[in-house]
């Protein structure tokens, strides 16, 4: 089984534009992701891939490999689903070009997913981290995801679910952590099918693989990490790493 680790890389984001190129301990954010991913010796190979000339030679020019797009894309899946279309591999694990603080125990569970998969039951897997913060749980910039008994998503909303309509009812959240591993013919079904209205709708992605019947199974991890979407995530970053 070939499996390689793509890192999708946007200069420009509505919150934090340039954060990508920002300095964490010495080197640029991307930068920092890309290392941390190739040193877990988890992937056959590792790429950028991006539609910034200044985030391509970031990665080009210190030694590492970077695709760039060819199409403007709205989302991660559809720009690696491009990069890898043409390409003799079996998984593409999405690493989060803004998470420098690439957590190799979860990501060997995730590739442990398709291991272990015999039946190829699985389409995606994914991480999710137990919460119960109740202004983290109502946050709607907080993914949250249900699942089924065997651990696989039912559902995906910037909503708190299940609403706790019953307060007696023990209810685990949990978020979801945007850290995809995927099976080739997965992504490149995604990139060819339109958007339906739920995804229209909550602006998740991957809501899209569930309303055309795709199996995204879960992986639990206790590893928050730092996503850096803000000026302040930097700032706490910079504090991590030192």
């Amino acid at each position: 089984m070939k499996i390689i680790s793509m890192i999708p890389a946007r200069y420009s984001a509505s919150r934090f534009p340039g954060k990508l190129m920002q300095d964490l301990g010495g080197k640029t954010v991307i930068r920092r992701t890309y290392e941390a991913t190739v040193e877990t010796k988890l992937f056959d190979d590792v790429f950028v891939v991006t539609d910034s000339d200044i985030i391509y030679k970031e990665i080009v020019n210190h030694g590492g490999k970077a695709i760039m797009s060819k199409k403007t894309h709205e989302c991660g899946s559809d720009r690696i689903a491009e990069a890898v279309e043409n390409l003799d591999i079996d998984v593409v694990v999405n690493v989060q070009g803004d998470e420098p603080f690439t957590d190799e125990e979860s990501l060997k569970k995730l590739i442990a997913v398709f291991k272990n998969d015999t039946q190829q039951e699985v389409d995606l897997a994914s991480l999710m981290v137990h919460i119960t913060d109740e202004d983290e749980i109502k946050n709607p910039n907080t993914v949250k995801v249900v699942i089924d008994q065997n651990d696989f998503a039912l559902y995906f909303s910037r909503s708190p679910i299940p609403y706790p309509r019953d307060k007696n009812v023990a209810v685990k959240y949990y978020k979801h952590k945007g850290v995809y591993a995927f099976r080739k013919q997965a992504l490149l079904d995604f990139y060819n099918l339109p958007m339906q209205t739920l995804e229209a709708s909550e602006k998740l992605e991957q809501l899209r693989y569930l309303e055309y019947g795709k199996r995204i199974k879960m992986v639990t991890t206790s590893v928050e990490g730092i996503e850096i979407d803000t000026p302040e995530d930097l700032v706490r970053a910079n504090k991590q790493w030192k």
